[in-house]
């Protein structure tokens, strides 16, 4: 393995305050990132100044977004996390998949897909976003999902860019 080698595996309850520290890390510098499912969790919080939504992260995010993380790990069968490691050792970024249900037929959710930083633009998230999709492919999942902070521009140009459309909006009462 080089000095810059990244591997993707699946990532483990160990793994998990490492994963926590690169995305409470990530959406405190980036609270654009912050969709409605980190609100709707308790990891984010939001305020209203004017007529927009300003999203941050929740005072107790680490606790909450752990306890998410973690139940994504307990059941193979239905969720996927997989972490990108670099030749130390060190996390350079996760996604999240899972396959959910409600009505006629199961679908396909990524809950994540997070890069650090210093290793964007090298294929990494596009990586990490294919492994998601061919494993909820693997499961007979065709419908897939996922969901973007509303000022999340450049996820939103990543995941266009890798065939999504955006679908609908979601709106809160205040």
């Amino acid at each position: 393995m080089g000095e810059n080698a990244i591997t993707i595996t699946s990532a483990s309850a160990a793994d998990a305050p490492a994963l926590a520290d690169l995305f409470i890390g990530h959406i405190t510098a980036h609270p654009e990132y912050i969709s409605h499912g980190e609100i709707q969790m308790g990891v984010g919080v939001g305020t209203v100044q004017g007529d927009r939504f300003i999203a941050c992260p929740a005072p107790d995010a680490r606790e909450k977004w752990m306890k998410y993380i973690l139940a994504e790990m307990r059941d193979d069968a239905i969720s996927q996390v997989w972490k990108a490691v670099d030749a130390r050792g060190a996390i350079m970024g996760f996604c999240v998949a899972d396959i959910e249900g409600n009505g006629d037929y199961s679908f396909g959710m990524v809950g994540d897909v997070l890069v650090n930083p210093q290793c964007r633009g090298n294929g990494l998230g596009n990586t990490l976003l294919q492994r998601a999709i061919s494993w909820l492919r693997s499961k007979g999942i065709q419908d897939i999902y996922l969901e973007s902070g509303k000022d999340n521009h450049n996820a939103h140009r990543f995941f266009e860019k890798r065939g999504f459309i955006h679908v609908s909006e979601i709106y809160r009462l205040i």
